[in-house]
């Protein structure tokens, strides 16, 4: 078995940090502060940090390796390829490892126990009420070199490939990888554009989607998609999008993948994306 990585953290870039910042804590039900910054915005399960930058670009994703077997694997499995600089990144441990990915996109891994436990802090910028849990579960990115990115993320960090999506010639569109059991951990999709694309946070059942969906309601910030239910993955789900026009998506039942299953196979359509209607289609 490959070693198991879940997404525990998205760093992302925004020339309005510290908006930005409060969308999540608003939106997302996290508490929210700043530190030399970089606003740290978190709750039990999903964690959210941004500083200044290119909107619709990382600074970086953090995977956590569970224990120390499948750490040693994985490091003596990458340790030929090109590390990433992290030293601008105060907040990561020092064991981190980084790479680069085709686009430049900073891909860091860390022991889970590793990582430092969230301190409460006494400069809280929002804090909502109690909401459904929502975990991390994936994200997405845009590419002009969607092949190049799929090998780098099967062959050399060890991503298993769930799913593709293919054209009427064979070319590939899009593709999902996983690290874990979840379908999938990242999604690549084939675009004129290269940037960031979406994050998902994953809520147990259709009930917690639909608080999570009269959540924004309360807020009036607008679904733009959904709710849908996605091909690849089988979930269902809705998105909104932040100030700086990245998709933030709620996501349930998303499929459980076995070690042994086969790769599935997409048309390159709207019902891909959306088995229920429409779709925001990248390319």
């Amino acid at each position: 078995m490959r070693p198991q990585r879940h997404l525990k953290r998205l760093h992302l870039q925004s020339p309005h940090a510290s908006m930005l910042a409060n969308f999540y804590a608003r939106a997302l039900g996290m508490t929210c502060h700043e530190v030399n910054g970089t606003w740290f915005c978190r709750h039990e399960g999903r964690e959210v940090l941004v500083s200044e930058g290119q909107a619709g670009q990382l600074h970086y994703a953090l995977f956590a390796i569970q224990n120390s077997a499948q750490w040693e694997e994985f490091t003596r499995a990458t340790q030929d390829l090109p590390k990433a600089n992290l030293a601008a990144y105060a907040e990561l441990p020092h064991t981190a490892i980084g790479f680069m990915d085709p686009d430049q996109n900073r891909m860091v891994f860390v022991l889970e126990s590793d990582l430092e436990e969230p301190h409460p802090s006494s400069s809280l910028t929002a804090k909502t009420a109690s909401l459904p849990a929502a975990v991390s579960q994936h994200f997405a990115l845009r590419t002009q070199q969607v092949d190049n990115m799929k090998r780098f993320y099967t062959e050399d960090l060890g991503f298993t490939l769930s799913d593709v999506v293919q054209d009427d010639s064979g070319q590939l569109k899009a593709c999902f990888v996983r690290g874990n059991e979840m379908h999938h951990t990242l999604a690549l999709f084939g675009a004129p554009v290269t940037c960031f694309d979406h994050q998902s946070f994953e809520t147990p059942s259709w009930d917690e989607l639909k608080n999570w969906a009269d959540h924004m309601g309360r807020l009036r910030i607008e679904i733009v998609w959904g709710v849908g239910r996605h091909g690849p993955g089988n979930d269902v789900f809705f998105m909104v999008r932040d100030p700086d026009g990245n998709l933030a998506e709620i996501s349930s039942e998303i499929e459980i993948c076995t070690d042994s299953r086969p790769v599935g196979q997409w048309k390159h359509e709207e019902r891909t994306l959306n088995l229920w209607g429409k779709a925001i289609m990248r390319s």
